[in-house]
């Protein structure tokens, strides 16, 4: 029986570079996103590789994400992986300088979708059993603060708990749960998290080697292809350039 990974996000960034990795494994594949228009391109150029079953999907609404799993075709039905990787940051600014409706988007899509996905999915994986797994895209933000990060970094930091939780609460159905925590990667992230501002987002990235989301996607299938008696409880990864700065002091001028 073909192994099938379910990935949300799918449309962009780790999602879409993790479809293209499992698909050269030979992984059947369940993408969802908000782009149907991405998703089509996408199972186009992997369908003769592998099966594709696309379907539009906003993971905010737990009603749509049921709905997407109870049509699955019996043939995509034996999910073996979950990837969580449907996210966002918004509003780098300080927090009192950000809109409230940002930290709602950032909370509702990083924690509410993400927990609507798994709960959906749960019963699948509990099904396949032995070698199953959860992989949650979380991020080093989850772990370590820095300015601008707030709400964002909040989200993550649900991501990595609700991770060693489910490992508790899974631990005699064989399904296995990573935390994933990528640092600083080049991806479509930043350019939403700066409203399109191509200028800022190439900042950040300017003058260093970030991270690629083929990058995440090898570590990604790397964790769901481990033997089913290992489990990676999380993953943080950073660029060898990137690493930690001083602790800020407030100072008298």
């Amino acid at each position: 029986m073909t192994n099938v990974a379910f990935i949300t996000g799918a449309t962009s960034g780790f999602g879409r570079a993790a479809a293209r990795r499992f698909a050269r494994e030979g992984w059947a594949l369940v993408l969802t996103g908000r782009r149907f228009e991405r998703l089509e391109e996408l199972a186009s150029e992997l369908k003769d590789q592998v099966p594709v079953h696309i379907a539009a999907l906003d993971v905010r609404d737990s009603a749509a994400v049921q709905a997407v799993v109870d049509a699955l075709p019996p043939a995509f039905r034996g999910v073996a992986a979950l990837v969580n990787n449907a996210g966002l940051a918004l509003a780098p600014e300080p927090a009192p300088q950000v809109a409230l409706a940002d930290w709602h988007t950032m909370i509702d899509t990083n924690v509410t979708g993400l927990v609507n996905v798994t709960h959906a999915i749960l019963p699948l994986l509990i099904e396949t059993g032995a070698g199953a797994s959860i992989i949650n895209i979380g991020s080093v933000a989850g772990e370590w603060p820095y300015p601008g990060s707030h709400v964002y970094g909040a989200t993550k930091t649900f991501v990595k708990q609700f991770s060693l939780n489910l490992r508790c609460d899974l631990l005699k159905t064989g399904v296995r749960v990573t935390d994933i925590a990528p640092g600083a990667a080049e991806t479509e992230f930043t350019l939403v998290r700066t409203r399109g501002n191509e200028a800022a987002a190439a900042a950040v990235y300017r003058g260093t080697t970030p991270l690629t989301a083929e990058d995440i996607a090898d570590q990604i299938v790397y964790v769901a292809t481990l033997p089913p008696h290992i489990n990676i409880n999380r993953l943080e990864i950073m660029a060898q350039r990137q690493a930690w700065s001083p602790f800020a002091v407030d100072r008298d001028a």
